[in-house]
């Protein structure tokens, strides 16, 4: 905790009873939600930074996309455009957002990629399309309560919890704990490989789930390769790089690349950095560079960098795949 964010605590209060009231107002109807007559699936978080909800993104669109026409809708953070975008071959990072724009360069065959910072209309806009989709994924949409998703799935990580913080400013809720009542799958992310099951047992005594509710605990797996525009490496085979990350906690990554004993320098910078002419000089200056998918996603741009910017892939591992694929399953089968 850093000296503003204590100085900061006296808000506290103020900052959970207003979003605690805000809650309550649509859990009692007062302020309405609207429902979807197809299937919605929610991914989101209580905190602040990076939980892992990109990849656990692509972990739906890989497990439906070859039985349903799929959409994903975000916001497009920091974006340069306003109102509903589809994503399509004009599409920039600028357009859409870093991580709108990697789910089309990925899966731009395969799915509808969409903006909007009005879930609603977002919604209204892909229903109103010639092959409208058959299933929407919100992405980070927890919060945007205007849109009742039919199924939430919240999402935490292994080191931050969020049965271990508060709200903001001096913690990092964006509401309070009671929130995760609304979920209908707990994802405890980013956890160590051997995660002993004792362990997993004291997790599950402190989130104490509802009786609805299921609890799964899932890992980040990295790739033993690099990727550019046009080629695919081994990672050892690189010699010394440059690592640059702009997203919130680049620790496991450092950790992994630590692990395997590469020589590397670490450029860090804050989760969905814009980088600046300036950046970009510092850059060309360096011999090989590698960095995160999302981050690629904004740096491929820059003919400069062209023959040198490699991105290492992740996977989720979640630990229990059979039966948090049926529970979705069950869900879509019951929507429709």
């Amino acid at each position: 905790m850093n000296f503003l964010r204590y100085i900061l605590f006296p808000i506290v209060p103020i900052y959970y009873l207003v979003t605690w009231l805000r809650n309550k107002l649509y859990d009692f109807g007062i302020k309405k939600s609207k429902s979807y007559g197809l299937p919605v699936i929610c991914v989101g978080n209580l905190s602040v930074g990076g939980t892992g909800k990109t990849p656990m993104i692509e972990y739906l669109i890989n497990l439906l996309k070859n039985d349903y026409l799929v959409a994903t809708l975000s916001r497009g953070y920091k974006r340069k455009t306003v109102g509903f975008q589809l994503a399509n071959e004009g599409s920039t990072v600028e357009s859409i957002g870093d991580e709108p724009f990697q789910f089309y360069n990925k899966f731009k065959n395969k799915v509808y990629v969409a903006v909007d910072t009005d879930r609603n209309n977002g919604i209204k806009q892909l229903r109103s399309m010639t092959n409208p989709p058959e299933i929407i994924l919100l992405d980070d949409a927890f919060q945007h309560r205007k849109v009742k998703a039919g199924f939430n799935i919240l999402l935490t990580t292994y080191n931050n919890p969020y049965y271990k913080d508060i709200v903001l400013p001096t913690g990092n809720l964006r509401e309070p704990r009671s929130g995760a009542k609304r979920a209908h799958i707990i994802m405890v992310t980013k956890c160590p490989k051997d995660l002993h099951e004792s362990e997993k047992k004291t997790i599950l005594q402190q989130i104490n789930p509802e009786i609805n509710q299921q609890v799964f605990f899932s890992s980040i797996s990295y790739s033993n390769n690099v990727v550019s525009a046009n080629t695919t490496r081994s990672i050892e085979e690189l010699g010394e790089f440059t690592l640059v990350t702009g997203i919130a906690n680049a620790s496991p990554l450092v950790g992994f690349l630590n692990g395997k004993g590469l020589k590397f320098e670490h450029l860090h910078f804050k989760d969905h950095h814009e980088f600046s002419k300036q950046d970009i000089l510092e850059l060309n200056k360096r011999a090989l560079i590698v960095t995160t998918e999302k981050d690629f996603m904004r740096l491929k741009q820059y003919r400069s960098l062209k023959n040198k910017l490699f991105y290492l892939p992740i996977s989720m591992d979640v630990n229990d795949e059979i039966k948090i694929n049926k529970l979705i399953q069950d869900f879509l089968k019951s929507r429709n």
